[in-house]
C-alpha cells in the first residue's frame, strides 16, 4: 500500500514540476507568428501559406481530409507489408485487421485486434503506426488550440491555420519530448533492437525498436504496444521506475494544457479550476479501482497483476482517464467494482485529464453544457469567458458530447444480441456484458485498452470498432471547430454583477456535477447491467 501511494505522490510532484514551464512553453508554441527554418521548408515542399488563417469548415475540411489520406496509407502499407524491408516472412496484414488498424492508429485509438510481435514487421511499425502516433496526437493538440482561440479572438471568422498547428505540435512539442524520453527509456532497461528475435533455450523471444515507440505510444496518449502484453510486458515496462515514468508521460501534456489554457485566455484562475475537476474526478476513480482490488474479490479468470495492486490500480486508472489504452495488467482479471471504474473513466468521456488536446477540449465542451445547465436555473442568458452560448453553440456543444454514447450504445446493443457473440466471449452473464461495453466504450472514446475476454477478429467486431473508433473522433472534432468558430464571432460581453463567476469552488462543482450527471443518465442502466450486477453476485 505505501509503496502505491509513495509512486502516486513522486507522480503528482514530478507533474507540480512541470506544470507551468511546460504549459507556458505550450502556448507560446501556438501563439508566436514565426516560423523555424525547418517547418518552413515543410510549408514549401507541402505548398502550404503559413501566414493565412482558416474558418472553422475549412479547418475541419483540414482534419478530416489529412486523417482520410492517413487511413488510406497505413491501409496500402500493412497490404504490401511483405514487399518491404524488415517484414520477417509475417506477410501481409489481412484486410480487416488492416482496415480496423488503419482507422485505429490515425484516430488516436491505437486498439489492436492482432499480436503485433507475430503480424507487423519493422518497416510498418515505423513509418506506419509510429508517425500516426505523432500526428494524431498532433491534430488533437490543434482542435484544442483552435477551440481556445474561439474563446481569446472577437468578431472573426479565422481560427488558425491547421497546417501550422499540426506542424508546431509535431516538431516543437511531440517529437522533443519523445527523443528525450526514449533515451529515459532506454536507462530503465526498456529495449531496443531492430532484430525480429533471439533464440533463448530453443524458444525465439520477439524483439523490436521499443523504447522509441513506448515514449510515443506515451506521450501522444496512443496506447498501442509492439508486444501483444503491452506495458505489461518486460521489454515495454520492465521495473517499476519504467512504469513511473510512462505513467508522467501520459499525463504530463493533458495535465500542462489546462495551464497553457489559462495562459492563453489570459486568466490562468480559469486553468487552474479545470485541472482541479480533472483532477478531483481521477482521484475519486483511483480510490473506487484501488479499493476494489484490494478487496480480495477475485475474478473467474485470476487476478493479473505484476506491478501490484496499487501500481495495476494507478496504470488503469491513469489510461482510461485520458485514452490512452496502455495497460499494465489485464484489465478482464480486474474485479467487477475495479474494471467498472475503469469504464467508467471512458462514459465520463475521458476528460479526466482526457487525451492530448482531446481532454482539453472535451472539458471546455462540458463547461458550455454547465454554464448553460446554471444559465437555464437562473433566467439568464449563459456565458463563459465573455462569450453567450445561445442557440448555436449548445447545439453544436450537444452534438459533441452526444455523439459518443450514441456510437457506443447502438453498436454495444447490436453486438449484444448477434447469434455469433457468444463465441466471441471469453464469459458469460454479467461479465460478457461488460466485454462488450468495454470492448465500444473503448472504440468511441478512441482509448484502445480492451478486456482481453473479447475475441474482436471477427468481420462484424472488426467493422462496427472501426465506424465506432471514426465517428467517435471526427464527429465530436467538427461540432468543437463548428463551436468554435462561432465563438470567435462573437463580440465579448462585459462582466455584471449578474455574471456568474467561473473560477471559485462554484463552478468547479458545477462543472464537475455535470460531467457526473450526463454520464449517469447516459450510461446506468448498462452499467446496472454489467459491472455493477457482476460486483454484487
Amino acid at each position: 500500500m505505501w509503496a502505491g501511494v509513495a509512486q502516486a505522490a513522486l507522480l503528482v510532484v514530478a507533474l507540480a514540476v512541470v506544470y507551468r514551464p511546460f504549459g507556458d512553453h505550450m502556448a507560446r508554441v501556438y501563439q508566436r507568428t514565426e516560423h523555424s527554418a525547418v517547418e518552413r521548408a515543410i510549408y514549401q515542399v507541402v505548398r502550404v501559406d503559413p501566414g493565412t488563417e482558416q474558418k472553422w469548415s475549412t479547418y475541419a475540411l483540414g482534419v478530416v481530409g489529412f486523417s482520410a489520406v492517413g487511413v488510406g496509407f497505413l491501409y496500402l502499407l500493412q497490404r504490401v507489408q511483405s514487399w518491404l524491408p524488415f517484414d520477417f516472412g509475417r506477410g501481409n496484414v489481412e484486410p480487416g485487421t488492416a482496415f480496423n488498424t488503419a482507422i485505429s492508429f490515425v484516430t488516436n485509438t491505437n486498439w489492436q485486434s492482432y499480436v503485433p510481435e507475430n503480424t507487423m514487421g519493422h518497416s510498418v511499425q515505423l513509418v506506419g503506426l509510429t508517425v500516426q502516433n505523432f500526428v494524431s496526437a498532433a491534430v488533437g493538440l490543434a482542435v484544442a488550440m483552435a477551440l481556445v482561440r474561439g474563446f481569446v479572438r472577437v468578431k472573426t471568422d479565422r481560427l488558425g491555420n491547421f497546417w501550422v498547428d499540426l506542424t508546431r505540435g509535431t516538431l516543437r512539442i511531440l517529437l522533443p519530448v519523445a527523443f528525450a524520453f526514449a533515451l529515459v527509456l532506454l536507462v530503465t532497461g526498456v529495449t531496443m533492437s531492430f532484430k525480429s528475435g533471439v533464440a533463448v533455450d530453443g524458444q525465439t523471444v520477439a524483439q523490436a525498436p521499443t523504447a522509441s515507440q513506448e515514449a510515443i505510444k506515451e506521450l501522444g496518449t496512443n496506447g498501442g504496444g509492439v508486444f501483444n502484453a503491452n506495458s505489461a510486458h518486460p521489454f515495454e515496462n520492465p521495473n517499476a521506475w519504467s512504469n513511473l515514468v510512462e505513467l508522467f508521460l501520459i499525463l504530463v501534456i493533458p495535465v500542462s494544457l489546462t495551464r497553457t489554457f489559462g495562459t492563453m485566455v489570459g486568466e490562468r484562475r480559469q486553468g487552474y479550476v479545470l485541472l482541479g475537476v480533472m483532477g478531483t474526478l481521477w482521484t475519486a476513480v483511483l480510490a473506487l479501482i484501488w479499493a476494489a482490488e484490494a478487496s480480495g474479490v477475485r475474478p473467474l479468470e485470476g487476478k493479473e497483476l505484476r506491478f501490484g495492486v496499487a501500481g495495476s490500480a494507478l496504470f488503469a486508472n491513469t489510461t482510461t482517464a485520458t485514452s490512452t489504452g496502455a495497460v499494465n495488467s489485464a484489465h478482464d482479471s480486474f474485479s467487477g467494482l475495479g474494471g467498472g471504474g475503469a469504464l467508467l473513466n471512458m462514459l465520463f468521456g475521458e476528460m479526466t485529464p482526457g487525451g492530448v488536446g482531446t481532454g482539453l477540449y472535451s472539458i471546455l465542451v462540458m463547461a458550455v453544457i454547465a454554464m448553460f445547465l446554471a444559465g437555464l436555473m437562473v433566467g439568464r442568458t449563459p456565458e463563459y469567458l465573455g462569450k453567450k452560448l445561445g442557440r448555436r453553440e449548445v447545439t453544436a456543444a450537444a452534438l459533441s458530447i452526444l455523439a459518443m454514447p450514441t456510437v457506443l450504445l447502438v453498436g454495444a446493443g447490436i453486438a449484444a444480441v448477434l447469434p455469433s457473440t457468444p463465441g466471441a466471449l471469453g464469459n458469460d452473464g454479467a461479465h460478457g456484458l461488460s466485454e462488450i461495453l468495454y470492448a465500444y466504450a473503448s472504440a468511441s472514446n478512441n482509448n484502445g485498452s480492451a478486456f482481453a475476454g473479447l475475441t474482436a477478429t471477427g468481420d462484424w467486431f472488426q467493422a462496427s470498432l472501426g465506424v465506432c473508433m471514426a465517428l467517435g473522433r471526427f464527429v465530436p472534432i467538427i461540432a468543437v471547430l463548428a463551436l468554435a468558430g462561432s465563438l470567435a464571432a462573437q463580440r465579448r460581453a462585459p462582466v455584471t454583477a449578474g455574471t456568474l463567476p467561473t473560477t471559485g469552488p462554484l463552478f468547479a462543482g458545477l462543472l464537475g456535477g455535470a460531467v457526473v450527471l450526463v454520464a449517469a443518465l447516459t450510461f446506468v442502466p448498462a452499467l446496472a447491467l454489467g459491472p455493477i450486477a457482476e460486483a454484487m453476485l
